[in-house]
């Protein structure tokens, strides 16, 4: 769009050439005037025979008319900037014409910012997520129609803050720490039905934020509903499985029975070994899951954790026969759960003597890195393809199905170590490469780590 289509007609009538000539031509054109003038004056002045004082009143005339296009110009843009300007030539009419070509253009800036912002704001209105704008203040700026039928906003609630609306602990520490929460936070609200909201925080500008929330109760319920049936399930099938377990040890016992049937009740009895380990793992994850709100601030001495594990690996490995050694490299305790995280570390090393060809190496270390301290597993085993880590920790994924059959794994190793850590505010470190080998590493941050008082000298192990 032009800009001439804005432009008064007194203007737009105007000759290209002039409305666009450089500043020179305006100049010159004063200047002809000025000389036009003195010579009019100076012609009068030759004719009474007052020469000079008839230029010095042209000189005073020709300044008496730029003193009145400045006064002219003044009243325009102090008052009627947004009429068309008055019709000056010269330098004060070019001054005049920028003057308004550029108001026109801000004006057509200022016409379509309103326009997108408002359509912004009609498609945020018509999202069913709450959208909520923070102001530095912590104060609320704006809300869509769904942020009050989620967050219970209310017009008073306008330039009112946040955090005395929505007032959950939780809630205030998530604001004061949003880059500790990466999947934001889910609240359960108020409601006489159980409703739940997933709110994410983003931070812009100075200390202005988003929130969104989400309303998440369906798929909550849906979760609820497969935690259950998983959970029920495994105990339904612990009882029989228990008995079947037993028949199938007594008889297998029997001297008399023929190798051939013998064979039948060793297979028989290692798959039914699989399934009671399965069912232990679903219902420890059942459990882990449930216990998720639960405190978990127990000291937990590693230096006898990791010794614990230590010769738990050396009877594990026995029929293995891989070099296993212990490092010892930080002092630190850690503050959780000891028997979740002796079960975590266990699935780690056992993965690595299992999926490690006989006379392997496998290196447990516990040490420090920066304000953070690792549990790793170092094996030289089969290594996994990059492909497959992001993968890993899902339940039930498997690199190889053949290769898991014969382990007798269960698939859900990782997946517990996972959430084991998540729910010690600690991260799964994955280095694997095909054929050479595989490292894991649990890495804790500085808030669950305790330094003993009377700290102890630990020596390796091998």
């Amino acid at each position: 769009m032009s800009d001439s289509s804005f432009l008064p007609n007194q203007l737009k009538n105007r000759p290209s050439s002039e409305r666009y000539s450089t500043l020179k031509s305006y100049v010159s054109e004063d200047f002809r005037r000025l000389l036009l003038i003195l010579l009019i004056a100076g012609l009068i002045g030759v004719g009474i025979n007052y020469f000079l004082l008839c230029l010095t009143l042209g000189l005073i005339f020709f300044f008496s008319l730029q003193i009145r296009s400045l006064y002219i110009v003044n009243q325009w843009i102090s008052q009627h900037s947004q009429d068309a300007p008055p019709d000056l030539s010269g330098v004060w009419g070019a001054l005049l014409f920028n003057v308004y070509r550029a108001q026109r253009r801000e004006r057509i800036l200022q016409t379509e910012m309103v326009g997108l912002i408002e359509r912004a704001r009609s498609s945020l209105r018509a999202l069913e997520e709450a959208v909520v704008l923070i102001d530095e203040q912590h104060c609320i700026e704006w809300w869509n129609p769904a942020a009050e039928q989620l967050l219970g906003l209310q017009a008073s609630d306008y330039k009112r803050q946040v955090l005395t609306i929505i007032r959950g602990p939780e809630f205030i520490n998530y604001f004061n720490h949003v880059n500790d929460y990466p999947d934001g936070l889910v609240l359960e609200a108020a409601t006489p039905h159980a409703h739940y909201i997933q709110i994410k925080l983003t931070r812009f500008g100075h200390e202005s934020r988003l929130l969104m929330a989400y309303d998440i109760t369906r798929i909550r319920k849906l979760e609820q509903m497969r935690k259950d049936f998983v959970d029920n399930v495994s105990h339904e099938l612990r009882t029989p499985l228990t008995v079947l377990s037993g028949y199938l040890e007594t008889l297998s016992e029997n001297d008399e029975m023929p190798p051939r049937w013998k064979r039948a009740f060793d297979q028989m009895q290692q798959q039914t070994r699989r399934m009671n380990a399965l069912v232990n793992d679903l219902l420890l994850l059942s459990r882990l899951e449930n216990e998720s709100l639960q405190a978990k601030n127990q000291i937990i001495n590693m230096a006898e954790m990791m010794n614990q594990l230590f010769d738990d690996a050396q009877g594990y490995n026995t029929e293995y026969e891989h070099s296993l050694s212990l490092h010892l490299d930080s002092h630190n305790d850690l503050i959780g759960s000891d028997m979740e995280l002796a079960s975590a570390f266990g699935n780690l090393i056992t993965n690595a003597i299992k999926y490690t060809p006989p006379q392997g190496t496998i290196t447990i270390s516990w040490q420090d890195r920066g304000d953070e301290t690792i549990f790793s597993v170092q094996d030289t085993g089969i290594g996994i393809s990059p492909n497959h880590l992001p993968r890993l920790t899902e339940r039930f994924y498997r690199v190889d199905s053949g290769r898991s059959r014969d382990t007798g794994g269960t698939g859900l190793g990782l997946a517990i170590v996972k959430h084991v850590l998540a729910q010690h505010d600690a991260r799964l470190e994955i280095e694997s490469r095909e054929q050479l080998g595989s490292t894991f590493k649990a890495v804790f941050p500085h808030h669950r780590l305790h330094r003993p008082e009377h700290e102890e000298n630990f020596v390796d192990s091998e």
